[in-house]
């Protein structure tokens, strides 16, 4: 997401040769060329003008500043910012690079590319392109599990967007960074507040930000449905669909397509939910997309699973998992094993179903916005449960009891598994299941 290109210059002193105020560069700069402030001045102003400008206690026009560039022989950017039209275009051009990255979903690439811009960023000091750099890195963190080293850069964005040469619209947008990164780390209820209050500052500003309030709509949406308020979530889902038809912005219609998926999903309604998730996966393919085609596949992995089509759910689920391998989403081919796992263990394939069990776990280790949070925590107990009733099970069977009770094993089986599953979604122990197990005819 663009942000505007607002020159400033800081208030505050550095060593830099240049200055780091553009009172301290026009003494430097007149003082070096042997000037005193009455010719400086000249028949345009007067010696006390340039006494205050030097001592920092007014402001020059665009016009003063270029006027005096000239006498003084120096690039107006430089005597404006202190740094030159080339300096700047050269920090600007690793700004790009590395916001391009980010949108490329190569988040790894994207942190190096801003670390390795932000020196010329901060000599320029142009607040715009610190605002982007530091809201840009920030992104990128929290996409790659980093939620908290997000919120810090976050925090600095927001003190320098209190600016008066910020919009609201800017300060909008931090508040939303922000409100994700809370989400991600299962603070909801200040997620909610912290999206609430970037909508109010967007829809207040009056300035045109329809993308940044689909994309408020959308996350909103999310907590919403986290906490199972379907009703809400799915006003959301449906505002945020509006303003990005309005716009015939292909992304953010996906975006809320998927959502609406979701919603539908949890409602119980399988059919429109799948028809909700293939829109979004041909949008994302128009995008060029192949991450959030990888999650649509996935999804419609499961829907399909729901509604009794086994065989085209693998053939979604394979899909999913090499997709998210080819662009290096290990969080996401985590879940694409889940749904895998989950196939082998119906079908009564233990020894397969714990090994990808056990890989989806070991995909998400370090990913703390996945372990606890939500979906992805169930997935964690779900993982640990499952687990340890795959090696119950395999065991058994391989006992000379087991071998013995043959008969009862099929009646067994199938009274474990079904008995289990409620204790499997929920992460109850599972001494439980075995229990209810041991009552129905199993091992003790």
């Amino acid at each position: 997401m663009g942000m505007p290109e607002t020159a400033i210059t800081s208030s505050s002193s550095g060593s830099s040769p240049s200055g780091s105020r553009l009172g301290d560069r026009v003494r430097s700069l007149r003082v070096s060329a042997g000037l005193t402030q009455t010719v400086l001045a000249g028949d345009r102003f007067s010696k006390e003008y340039i006494s205050q400008i030097e001592r920092g206690k007014t402001r020059p026009t665009d016009a003063t500043i270029a006027w005096l560039a000239e006498r003084l022989g120096v690039d107006q950017a430089f005597l404006s910012a202190g740094v030159s039209t080339e300096d700047r275009t050269k920090a600007e051009a690793l700004l790009a690079r590395a916001e391009a990255l980010s949108e490329a979903h190569r988040f790894e690439d994207a942190i190096e590319a801003f670390h390795e811009a932000r020196p010329s960023i901060e000599s320029a000091g142009v607040a715009a392109l610190e605002f982007r750099v530091l809201a840009g890195e920030a992104w990128a963190l929290q996409d790659t599990g980093d939620a908290r080293g997000a919120i810090e850069l976050l925090q600095r964005a927001r003190t320098l967007v209190e600016r008066a040469e910020f919009s609201d619209v800017d300060r909008a947008d931090v508040l939303f960074r922000l409100a994700v990164c809370r989400y991600k780390l299962l603070s909801i209820s200040t997620a909610i507040a912290l999206f609430d209050e970037a909508l109010e500052l967007a829809e207040r500003s009056e300035l045109p930000c329809d993308l940044l309030r689909a994309q408020i709509f959308h996350w909103r949406s999310r907590c919403h449905r986290r906490l199972r308020d379907y009703v809400a979530a799915h006003d959301d889902a449906g505002r945020g669909l509006e303003l990005a038809q309005g716009m015939g912005d292909r992304r953010a219609m996906a975006d809320n397509y998927f959502q609406a998926s979701l919603i539908a999903q949890r409602q119980g309604s399988y059919v429109l939910s799948r028809s909700y998730a293939q829109r979004a996966r041909e949008l994302f393919q128009q995008l060029n997309d192949e991450r959030n085609v990888g999650r649509l596949l996935l999804m419609l992995g499961g829907l399909t699973l729901l509604l009794g089509d086994e065989e085209r759910a693998v053939e979604h689920l394979k899909a999913s998992y090499s997709r998210a391998l080819d662009t290096d989403s290990p969080a996401d081919a985590a879940q694409a094993l889940e749904g895998l796992a989950r196939v082998h263990l119906n079908r009564g394939e233990y020894d397969q179903a714990d090994e990808l069990a056990r890989k989806a776990l070991a995909l998400l280790q370090g990913r703390e916005d996945y372990l606890r949070c939500g979906s992805a925590d169930d997935l964690k107990r779900r993982k640990s449960v499952s687990g340890r009733l795959m090696q119950l099970l395999s065991s058994w069977r391989r006992s000379a009891t087991g071998r013995r009770r043959g008969s009862h094993w099929g009646t067994w089986r199938h009274g474990v598994v079904k008995t289990a599953r409620p204790h499997v979604s929920t992460g109850t122990p599972l001494r439980r299941s075995r229990k209810s197990a041991s009552k129905r005819g199993g091992p003790p």
